[in-house]
């Protein structure tokens, strides 16, 4: 599929059909979702050390899923910080509930939303963003989530893209894997092209050969009042 069929595809879903084909697609992976992160599990850990978080600071984790990087987070605030999470997968909930529970954790909030709903009780100081390729291609969830965001917090994202020129023809190969996770998976030149510009000091850095980045900034002045911009929402 070319980049500017996928790109118009986009634009004619609106984000519920968006959001119930992910939703589908995460209940049918849930269960066996944790056994393939081995191989971005460094991203992963690029992308919370990206974010520097201090004892005492809260933290968001966006589309947490199963919530494999809340132990990471958790470490990084500390007993005296607060992370937070949301997914709007039910199954994927479940599971970090369940992960939640079992580590005895009284400072990790977890809520089952979309992230065009998300409310939190109070702002966070970091956002942190693994692999929710359907989140920042809406422009009414990001909106949503850094209105969660206190001005000047730190944001670290990691993500799927496009493979540089010198790799292009197996960028039909990175639309297949990126179909099996999103209910749009294209637009995947720079994915990161909706929250950018509502960031300070951002930054870009190609991981895995350029099929991946850890992108990172600051939330502006404005960016949590910034208005949406996506119909259909």
């Amino acid at each position: 599929m070319s980049e500017a069929s996928s790109r118009q595809g986009r634009a004619t879903l609106p984000d519920a059909e968006v959001r119930a084909r992910s939703v589908l697609k995460y209940r049918n992976r849930a269960a066996g979702y944790d056994a393939t992160c081995g191989p971005t599990w460094p991203i992963r850990e690029r992308t919370v050390a990206a974010l520097r978080l201090k004892p005492g600071q809260r933290v968001l984790d966006v589309g947490c899923g199963t919530g494999l990087s809340l132990a990471l987070l958790r470490d990084a605030v500390g007993e005296t910080g607060s992370v937070f999470g949301f997914d709007q997968s039910p199954e994927m909930q479940e599971l970090a509930r369940a992960r939640v529970a079992a580590a005895g954790w009284s400072n990790v909030l977890l809520f089952e939303t979309p992230a065009q709903a998300l409310r939190l009780p109070e702002p966070v100081d970091a956002l942190f963003f693994h692999y929710t390729h359907d989140i920042l291609r809406s422009a009414s969830a990001v909106s949503a989530v850094l209105a969660c965001a206190r001005a000047g917090a730190a944001v670290a994202i990691a993500g799927i893209k496009y493979f540089p020129w010198w790799l292009a023809p197996l960028n039909p190969w990175v639309y297949l894997k990126n179909r099996g996770y999103n209910g749009a998976p294209g637009e995947l030149r720079t994915p990161w092209d909706r929250i950018a510009p509502r960031l300070q000091d951002w930054q870009i850095t190609p991981v895995q050969f350029g099929m991946g980045y850890i992108g990172v900034g600051r939330v502006a002045e404005h960016g949590a009042a910034a208005p949406d911009a996506d119909a259909g929402s």
